[in-house]
């Protein structure tokens, strides 16, 4: 019989791994109808436009009905955070999505009426912009709800492969029932799309966080608190948003100079699904690797926009720029499920939805700026000055929060 100084220690069992999250039955309802919901959204942009096009033929009126979603969005996101951690997320997401439910049919009728009118759409679209405000705070708080806190990672993966599944297959969806039944269909689809999702929501089991009430102006206070004390989430919030106005840039911009240098319309278009292709993969890679510095590596990742937008100025041959642009969105695939488990890991479960509201409103918010100003730069200065300057911009802010103490010291859970 060995000493116990030479014995060998017992070893300790090996915890087993955790179920897949779409094990879990509330999750899986979750992300079925959230899954449904986001390839009906991926087929309403391109129908849209046509039908508003069509129906006006003026592009100022397709601004306009665009401007009316946006603006309320940007507008109520603070507060949608806010009712999102005050009440039951998913009695606001749910809400939110009977009300888009409506919007969307209402347009559906509309444009299948084959007398459209505009300022129905607009105030429409009014209404749809208002209830996503304060649906898209309810979605850290739904996951984080409904999943074991070592699963959340592979949860917001799979969140990710459905936005990214709905992004390859949206516009061919939307290109078929355009083509054969027409635009206005498209809006039935999805109306029914968030009429399931409300259906399946109504069947979720989430785990309730009890808020302490106070004023709105004391709730909106404490949410930014949560945002400025972390100097890991502002800086990469940054970043994130010098992201989304480059890639207004590069929407501008990228497809004349496609046509004119690159090939045609039939490069813009592949280097499109290209992109969508890359983000599928960055979502897929998610679900496997976890860095040990989440937000530093999906933050570096994210600076990989510059090199399409450099390809661009420059007038590269197309497959290079195609490549690249299928990389820096595979860098957007990854950084999104590694973000958003960073911070449902990191904020209190009270201040959840404010603090994402905050993150989505500078996101959102710098892309109007993008379009705004690119063609004016290019116009002054020719397209190569602001897709520049767009690199310069985006690969600053994301690999310059490298230098923020917080950032380089956040670990994996």
């Amino acid at each position: 019989m060995p000493s116990p100084r030479t014995a060998a220690p017992p070893s300790a069992p090996t915890p087993p791994a955790a179920p897949h999250p779409l094990r879990t039955r509330s999750f899986r309802l979750l992300f079925t109808g959230r899954a449904l919901s986001l390839l009906g959204d991926a087929a309403i942009p391109a129908a849209l436009a046509l039908a508003v096009l069509e129906a006006t033929g003026s592009a100022s009126a397709l601004a306009l009905v665009l401007a009316c979603s946006m603006v309320p969005k940007l507008l109520l996101l603070p507060l949608g955070g806010v009712v999102a951690d005050r009440f039951d997320s998913r009695h606001i997401a749910l809400t939110a999505d009977l009300v888009r439910c409506a919007a969307q049919l209402l347009v559906g009728v509309e444009l299948l009426s084959g007398s459209p009118t505009l300022w129905l759409i607009a105030a429409v679209e009014v209404a749809g912009g208002a209830a996503g405000a304060f649906a898209m705070p309810t979605v850290a708080p739904l996951v984080r709800g409904t999943v074991a806190p070592e699963a959340l990672q592979r949860a917001n993966a799979a969140m990710g492969v459905a936005q990214s599944a709905s992004r390859v297959a949206g516009p061919a969806l939307a290109g078929s029932l355009i083509l054969t039944v027409g635009p206005g269909w498209a809006f039935v689809l999805d109306a029914a799309t968030f009429a399931l999702s409300a259906a399946l929501l109504a069947a979720v089991r989430v785990e309730r966080v009890t808020v302490a009430r106070s004023s709105l102006l004391a709730d909106l206070r404490e949410g930014w608190h949560e945002v400025r004390t972390r100097d890991w989430y502002w800086t990469s919030l940054i970043g994130h948003s010098a992201w989304n106005g480059a890639a207004a840039v590069l929407m501008t911009l990228g497809p004349a100079i496609a046509l004119d240098r690159l090939g045609g319309k039939g490069a813009w278009v592949l280097l499109l699904q290209v992109g969508a292709v890359g983000l599928l993969l960055g979502s897929l890679a998610a679900d496997r690797f976890r860095p040990a510095r989440p937000v530093l590596a999906a933050n570096l990742g994210l600076a990989t926009y510059a090199l399409p937008l450099v390809l661009l100025a420059v007038a590269a041959p197309a497959p290079l720029v195609i490549a690249a642009y299928g990389l820096a969105q595979a860098g957007l695939g990854f950084l999104t499920p590694v973000w958003e488990t960073a911070v449902q890991q990191a904020v209190p479960a009270h201040a959840l939805a404010r603090v994402t509201s905050y993150d989505w409103l500078l996101s959102l918010a710098a892309m109007p700026l993008g379009y705004a100003l690119a063609p004016l730069a290019a116009d002054a200065w020719g397209p190569g000055v602001p897709l520049l300057a767009a690199a310069v911009v985006v690969a600053g802010c994301c690999l310059g929060t490298g230098l923020v103490p917080g950032v380089r010291r956040f670990r994996s859970g």
